[in-house]
């Protein structure tokens, strides 16, 4: 009779040391899912876009240099890519106010990545506000209106972040397919990783100095692309309000 109740308390013991490891299995991979999704919303306060229901759209990152810009914005007119949307630095800006009016000229939607560049998630309230509001001012004399997208400038936010922004009246942009192009990886990578997106995606590439290999992918980039769906700009995807966002861990 003991050997019964000793045999039985073991299996008891595995099966509760089964299930608490499958516990910890499954919370590790659902934990892990959560910090590679690429944006962030609060239950029931503001919310960071980075996926929409139509279209791709590709949008380009621009914080500094004056060398990779323009070549990318003639690939993109001889592609004949006449929706997307570029994110600009209010320094950049307005340095380089020659090429902000191209990116308008062609149509190009234009979004913020706040003045400086700066790591919001580290910064105080009031500096956030300031660094948003300064590029703003310089987009108002640029002539560039209702600049209402923001791309946070190193992609880090948390809720306190996102409510400022609400507050200031703009909807955080994120990315669902991240091309990678700034750490250079070598062109055939960048299409391979861009080759990803589907429809809906919003897909985060580089028009800095940094990202030398984006102009080169290109062509190839949007032929991929062109066959999976039509090219919008990012507020013409989030126009209808089905867009896709997840829980700020």
């Amino acid at each position: 009779m003991n050997v019964f109740y000793s045999l039985n308390a073991r299996k008891l013991k595995q099966g509760i040391l089964i299930l608490v490891i499958s516990f910890f299995t499954a919370l590790f991979i659902f934990t892990g899912s959560l910090s590679a999704l690429p944006v962030f919303s609060t239950d029931d306060g503001p919310k960071a876009i980075y996926k929409g229901d139509k279209g791709i759209s590709l949008t380009f990152n621009v914080g500094w240099g004056d060398e990779k810009a323009e070549p990318i914005l003639e690939k993109l007119k001889d592609q004949g890519v006449q929706s997307a949307t570029f994110f600009l630095s209010g320094a950049w800006a307005e340095r380089h106010p020659d090429i902000v009016e191209k990116i308008n000229k062609q149509g190009y939607e234009i979004g913020s990545l706040g003045y400086a560049y700066s790591d919001y998630s580290e910064m105080e309230d009031a500096k956030v506000r300031q660094d948003i509001l300064k590029a703003q001012e310089v987009f108002e004399k640029l002539n560039i209106k209702d600049v209402t997208l923001l791309r946070m400038p190193t992609g880090h936010f948390d809720k306190r972040v996102l409510s400022i922004a609400d507050k200031l009246g703009f909807t955080v942009v994120h990315w669902s397919i991240n091309s990678q192009d700034w750490t250079n990886p070598g062109a055939e990578q960048i299409i391979k990783n861009v080759s990803a997106a589907k429809k809906g995606d919003i897909v985060l590439l580089h028009a800095s100095d940094s990202a030398k290999q984006t102009e080169k992918s290109l062509p190839e980039i949007v032929k991929v692309l062109k066959s999976k769906g039509e090219f919008k700009s990012v507020s013409e995807m989030i126009a209808n309000g089905k867009t896709k966002t997840t829980l700020v861990p």
